[in-house]
């Protein structure tokens, strides 16, 4: 897919193409309004505030993120500060001496640019997936939101992401979780804005906009 095939289009042009591929999809996505999905373009922040909610929830999540950020003068991370802090006083806000050495490993890629982030815009999904999960703690769950919110890939469908599973549920009446071939046959009438449909099934599940 080309850069310019990879950006989400207007409403009217989603509309049009769920009408045509997906008229249940397209129901929600009238009933829910504008999609609104922010890129945030400071790629190393996003995966670090991904690594912080890594199997917690998401008010113990923002708690940490929040005294994480108050570390640093500017309110932002920087691999270099990250690498500097020492292990207490990253533990000190909250963080498993696993996430502590998964933070160090991130810093360490960004710093010594075996990941730079000018050129990830330029790189296919599968790439991208790849050069993030050579970094320990980052797994492809994580590499796919980076596509989303980072990068705002149109063409991005998180098989392993359990809000996504319940919202196919409750939206298509299952009677169980969608199997992953459920949901690949489903993301095939979506494509190319697979990421479009994800956004508007996170809706049905939770109102709250996601943002990283």
């Amino acid at each position: 897919m080309s850069i310019k095939n990879r950006i989400i289009p207007g409403r009217k042009k989603i509309l049009l193409h769920f009408d045509e591929h997906d008229t249940v999809m397209a129901q929600v996505i009238r009933r829910t309004g504008p999609i609104k999905l922010k890129r945030n373009r400071n790629y190393y922040a996003v995966l670090c505030k991904a690594i912080l909610a890594q199997q917690i929830s998401v008010a113990a999540a923002d708690a940490i993120t929040t005294r994480f950020c108050e570390l640093f003068s500017s309110g932002s991370p920087t691999p270099q500060e990250v690498i500097n802090l020492s292990e207490v006083k990253l533990r000190g806000v909250g963080l498993s001496r696993q996430k502590v050495s998964y933070l160090k490993d991130l810093s360490v890629h960004f710093h010594e640019k075996l990941i730079r982030p000018q050129r990830l815009h330029y790189m296919c999904n599968e790439e991208v997936i790849q050069q993030l999960t050579a970094v320990h703690g980052v797994g492809r769950w994580t590499a796919e939101m980076f596509l989303i919110f980072s990068l705002n890939r149109a063409d991005v469908l998180p098989l392993g992401d359990l809000g996504l599973q319940l919202a196919l549920k409750k939206i298509y009446r299952m009677r169980k979780l969608p199997t992953v071939k459920r949901m690949r046959t489903l993301g095939r009438k979506w494509n190319p804005l697979e990421t479009v449909a994800t956004w508007y099934a996170w809706r049905i599940q939770d109102d709250k906009v996601v943002a990283y």
